[in-house]
């Protein structure tokens, strides 16, 4: 196997560092602009709801037991369809149920008796209006089905000012680390398959003969 000189690997790398510099610059280029055509930005809002007791005399053991047990069948009420469809006709939102349902997750807070409602939609505003529209729908569809006033809005929701699916900083540095390691690759295995004469050097440790001679490149007009 061929011996590889690390000076004179240095040498061929410093002079492709314009070559490596440029390829570093187009790959991160490229990689934007596909993340600008391909994903389309969308924002989160989120709302939390709280069970709380129906009498005024406090808020009794039976009541936390009660919600306790509700808690899973809230979550579901929440994306039904019934819940949903008033939400779309309030706000004449243009999604169908299942559109909506799907940019809807529900999350309890474990041993309390909390529920976090997030919408995911590509328009900050739209996120912030539905999410507070399904807490609020929500609600008073419970006063119907169950005949309880039992849940209370802890936060509402607030406007998100950047994309929870893009990060810019975090796919430079991926776009930066696969166009250094491809760009210095593709040197290497130039370098590799390169069989040109580059030095003087080279003539007497490969080939073994003397050089008694070396003219200078020299460019004119």
């Amino acid at each position: 196997m061929e011996e590889i000189n690390l000076k004179e690997v240095y040498s061929y790398f410093k002079s492709k560092i314009l070559w490596i510099l440029i390829a570093i610059v187009v790959i991160i280029v490229i990689g934007n602009v596909y993340t600008i055509i391909t994903r389309e930005p969308m924002y989160r809002s989120n709302t939390t709801i709280v069970l709380v007791g129906e009498s005024k005399e406090g808020y009794s053991q039976s009541d936390s037991q009660l919600n306790q047990n509700l808690i899973g069948t809230y979550s579901e009420i929440i994306k039904s369809r019934k819940v949903l469809s008033q939400v779309i006709e309030n706000l004449k939102l243009k999604m169908s149920v299942e559109e909506l349902s799907n940019n809807i997750t529900t999350t309890s807070v474990e041993d309390t008796e909390i529920i976090q409602i997030t919408v995911a939609n590509a328009n900050a505003k739209d996120a912030k209006k539905i999410t507070d529209e399904v807490a609020k729908v929500f609600s008073e569809e419970i006063q119907d089905i169950y005949n309880l006033e039992n849940v209370a809005i802890i936060d509402k929701a607030e406007l998100s000012k950047n994309p929870y699916n893009i990060n810019y900083v975090k796919d430079n540095v991926i776009y930066f680390i696969v166009a250094f390691v491809l760009s210095f690759g593709i040197v290497f295995i130039m370098y590799y398959f390169d069989t040109s004469i580059k030095s003087s050097e080279v003539v007497e440790e490969k080939l073994g003969l003397t050089v008694i001679g070396v003219v200078p490149k020299e460019d004119k007009e």
